[in-house]
């Protein structure tokens, strides 16, 4: 068999870490994953074992360049999730561990941000909304917090800029992770000075910004005889994880939209410079030096349905077979659930609402749901919530074309067209790989100049029902209307 030329893209997300060798071809010839778990914390804490995402990410690589000795490797590419903020010394080990964007520790320093002029004038300007999601309100938690800790601190990275300078001993940060901190100015592509006088820091605290498409060589002579490769093999530092499933599901075009529903969700729209929105709605990131992502993000996706079952019905779910499962049990009770509405904001919220104190609420009990019923009422809980950021950035950016599905969610094609529905947009799906690695991989091969000599084909488009889509969108202005009324009354709460 003749050599195939690959390049080997990286995802390091929140709860594994994925690797693929993607060829020229536009296939997959090899893959590896890592799972990891969160560290046992308190409620509000989410944090994660630097050096085991380090682990993660280069057991992943070594795997499939050990499957693929047969072929040419061209070179790494990585996607990473957003919102992570490490605190390192002087010599580059972790004061802190990896805190994630689900640690809601900072909320009341982004409530009180969020209320002045100068939380909206910094929106305005990195693309972030003020939520405790983002490192700007992590570090004026961390300024007041742990005070200790700052004071010892040299730099303030992330998990890739963390195994990038691992690797080679260099910080750097892609505009992408950057544009996702709060504290880089968008438009000037540069560090935003209001954002780091909130934040109590200076640019020196923070990696030198390079584009997306930035090359590094020079790996450390340990991991290149780990890996076994050249230490001169191009890595390209990539982007974040949001924008590039954007590019892996083909979603690049004006008006193209990408629905992303895995552990959290997300919807993005792709545009050429950013959107500005005067309800602080949705975010803008940078994907590469010409495209910008703009849309939101939901904290409760699969991990509302893993809840559920873990639970309340005492079952392990733990794959994508389990999501097909949870589906199908639900698809035993009507659409509509006979009028039970689920708010699936059990972690709190992001998009559109923005509000780390939100909570889960089942409206429209009776006596004639069953089991059925309310896991039917969750998967459209999380269809409503999509279909809310979904309106939010047609809203701000014009009209949605074409809608592009990803994340594990994909496994089930009920849920698929329960949504399809919902959105009364026909559904494609590209391939069933998980999108941000084979955008970090056609990213990277577009940094090295080697064209992708083909793209996959679309693999199954769902039509919406437009019954169904009537009974949903009855529903759907109940599941709006009900935050705003509770809201007062979940804040009144004890915790």
């Amino acid at each position: 068999m003749a050599a195939i030329s690959f390049i080997i893209g990286v995802d390091i997300g929140t709860s594994g870490t994925k690797a693929i060798a993607f060829s020229t071809e536009g296939q997959v010839i090899a893959n590896a994953y890592v799972s990891y778990n969160p560290l046992q914390a308190m409620a509000g804490h989410h944090e994660l074992d630097p050096d085991i995402l380090l682990n993660a990410a280069v057991t992943c690589m070594q795997k499939v360049v050990a499957e693929t000795k047969q072929h040419q490797l061209l070179g790494f590419s990585f996607s990473c999730a957003m919102h992570s903020l490490i605190a390192v010394d002087s010599n580059g080990r972790p004061l802190t561990k990896a805190i994630t964007w689900a640690d809601n520790r900072s909320a009341g320093y982004a409530q009180q941000l969020k209320a002045t002029p100068e939380g909206r004038t910094i929106y305005q300007y990195t693309g972030t909304p003020i939520h405790p999601m983002s490192p700007l309100c992590k570090l004026m938690w961390m300024q007041k917090e742990q005070p200790d800790i700052v004071a010892a601190a040299a730099k303030f990275i992330s998990i890739k800029e963390y195994i990038f300078y691992q690797l080679f001993q260099q910080y750097l940060v892609d505009h992408s992770i950057a544009s996702a901190t709060g504290l880089f100015d968008i438009f000037n592509k540069q560090w935003y000075q209001p954002a780091l006088q909130a934040a109590g820091i200076t640019k020196n605290h923070l990696s030198q910004p390079v584009s997306a498409t930035h090359i590094v060589t020079g790996l450390r002579n340990d991991y290149a005889k780990q890996l076994d490769v050249d230490p001169n093999t191009p890595f390209v530092i990539g982007a974040s994880d949001g924008c590039l499933a954007n590019l892996g599901s083909s979603a690049t075009q004006p008006g193209d939209v990408a629905i992303t529903i895995g552990t959290s969700g997300a919807v993005r729209m792709v545009a050429d410079q950013p959107a500005y929105d005067t309800k602080e709605r949705i975010f803008n990131y940078i994907l590469t030096d010409r495209l910008y992502i703009s849309g939101g993000a939901v904290n409760n996706g699969v991990v509302v349905l893993k809840w559920y079952a873990e639970h309340f019905l005492q079952r392990t779910f733990t794959s994508a077979k389990d999501i097909q499962w949870f589906v199908e049990e639900a698809s035993k009770a009507p659409a509509g659930a006979e009028g039970l509405i689920f708010l699936p904001y059990i972690l709190g919220e992001r998009a559109p609402i923005w509000d780390a104190g939100a909570r889960g609420v089942f409206l429209g009990v009776h006596a004639g749901h069953t089991q059925a019923h309310f896991m039917r009422a969750i998967v459209e809980g999380i269809n409503f919530a999509i279909a809310q950021v979904a309106g939010s950035v047609q809203e701000t950016i014009g009209p949605i074309q074409r809608i592009y599905a990803s994340g594990g969610f994909i496994n089930s094609p009920t849920w698929l067209q329960w949504l399809t529905d919902v959105l009364n947009k026909e559904i494609i799906i590209i391939n069933k790989e998980d999108a941000s690695s084979i955008g970090a991989a056609m990213l990277g091969l577009e940094a090295l100049g080697v064209p992708l000599q083909e793209e996959g084909g679309i693999e199954q488009r769902y039509q919406p029902s437009l019954l169904n889509h009537e009974l949903y969108k009855r529903h759907f202005g109940v599941y709006v209307s009900v935050y705003e009324q509770v809201r007062p009354l979940l804040q009144a709460l004890p915790v």
